[in-house]
């Protein structure tokens, strides 16, 4: 059933929406970084099994987020109407995204299975982590229908306003994969094709367990043959707002990708500690990446309703929270940073290397997290342009280039090549802000409401 985000108390409102929204992509976080702690504990000092782990997990989750990008579309063509009460035009954007959603999933998986070697290849994984990371990619590229379901029907609720149905289903899957990863890894000793098994069919139940959800759920719409006819006014829609948040998520997780090629050029040690760290970031930027879901969804439906202060005051609230939060986590991971790496490996190389890295990186936990709300905002009003823009800036001048400098420089620490990430949100910031105070002077911001 949908929920209405145009009433009430906003931090109330906000907390309705995010509390589950955390926790979900807590569990999904948590589901992600299972497989590296499980085979920490059973193949810790084996550095290659490590590395092939964090690079296959690297690769799916840049699939994932794109995906999830595109699905942003979905949350706020949906949002808007179910706040300008048009359940019609909710309806066809539901039935539009399944249909084109799974001819994309069905022909990435072919892609993907087919080009394995050269995507291999691109990463320059050691020697010693090759066939790992082979097996692991083959599973996991299997499973792909599944991973973009589950991404669909999260987006579908979360336009709807319901944001605890996704975390209950993520919940199932996060348990099974922890039980099969003991299973597969722990007790079968199959290493990272254990890993890419359990990940691959906890993924599948979730999905079925979804399906059986919604058919026994009382949302208020009665989607029909026609909704799921492909509709250029409505594709269009979506794909306008959800592309360059794609687009723009991919290029940062390319971004990432190399600068784990740059890691594994300096040995398998580094290699293994970047993977670590990048695991290790996506748990702690829970909260922050959240904001960019949870403005996007609460604006939009409020912008529909023509509440548009109410749309900036979720902004507001937003960027307090990541303040908040993290002053919290820098303090935490600077405080224990070689206890939270060491849960994830048990040689001491790849810990002090991680804890190097992982020093500096930190400090991007509150600037990705303000410019994460402000795309959230401005995707709300159709202008998610600007995200594509602000991010393709900062990759370019700060993440790419600062990187590579860094690991010439300095090739006995990773200390300095973590400051890389925050100069890049730092950039992203700068633009934000100015897009965001250009257009409110202009009034061309409001008229960006579709």
């Amino acid at each position: 059933m949908e929920k209405n985000l145009t009433t009430g108390s906003v931090p109330k409102t906000m907390a309705y929406f995010a509390l589950p929204y955390l926790l979900s992509y807590f569990l999904q976080t948590l589901y992600g970084m299972a497989d590296l702690f499980i085979i920490g504990q059973f193949c810790g000092n084996d550095a290659g099994a490590t590395t092939a782990v964090a690079n296959g997990s690297q690769v799916m989750h840049m699939l994932t987020v794109i995906l999830v990008g595109l699905a942003m579309g979905t949350t706020v063509v949906i949002g808007k109407a179910v706040g300008a009460k048009k359940l019609q035009d909710a309806q066809a954007a539901i039935g539009n995204t399944v249909t084109i959603f799974m001819i994309i999933s069905v022909l990435l998986t072919v892609m993907l299975l087919i080009f394995i070697n050269p995507i291999v290849a691109v990463m320059d994984t050691p020697e010693e982590a090759v066939k790992g990371i082979t097996d692991y990619l083959i599973v996991c590229f299997i499973g792909i229908p599944f991973i973009t379901a589950y991404n669909v029907i999260s987006s579908i609720f979360r336009g709807l306003g319901d944001s605890k149905s996704p975390m209950y289903f993520i919940a199932v899957a996060c348990g099974l994969n922890i039980a099969l990863d003991y299973i597969f890894i722990g007790v079968c000793g199959m290493g990272p094709l254990g890993a890419a098994l359990g990940t691959t069919l906890a993924q599948t139940f979730s999905v079925i367990i979804s399906f059986v959800a919604i058919k026994r759920m009382n949302t208020g719409l009665r989607l029909t043959k026609n909704d799921f006819v492909p509709r250029r006014s409505v594709l269009g829609e979506i794909v306008k707002i959800g592309l360059p948040v794609a687009v723009q998520d991919g290029c940062i997780q390319i971004a990432f990708i190399i600068i784990t090629v740059i890691a594994n050029k300096r040995g398998v040690n580094d290699a293994a500690a970047v993977g670590v760290v990048e695991k290790m970031i996506s748990f702690i930027f829970i909260v922050p990446s959240s904001m960019l879901a949870t403005v996007s969804a609460l604006a939009a439906q409020n912008i529909g309703a023509g509440k548009h202060d109410r749309a900036e005051q979720v902004l507001r609230y937003a960027l307090g929270i990541i303040v908040a939060y993290g002053v919290i986590a820098i303090a935490v991971v600077e405080l224990f940073a070689p206890e939270l790496v060491g849960l994830f490996s048990k040689n001491k190389v790849v810990v002090t290397m991680g804890v190097q890295y992982i020093s500096s990186y930190i400090v991007d936990c509150v600037f990705a997290g303000i410019h994460f709300s402000f795309t959230g905002y401005f995707c709300a009003y159709g202008k998610s342009y600007i995200g594509f823009i602000h991010n393709m800036i900062a990759i370019v001048c700060a993440r790419i280039p600062g990187s590579y400098i860094a690991s010439i420089m300095y090739p006995d620490t990773l200390f300095p090549m973590g400051f890389a990430a925050p100069a890049g949100s730092f950039i992203s910031i700068v633009i934000c802000v100015g897009a965001f105070v250009w257009m409110k002077r202009r009034g061309t911001l409001y008229k960006a409401n579709l």
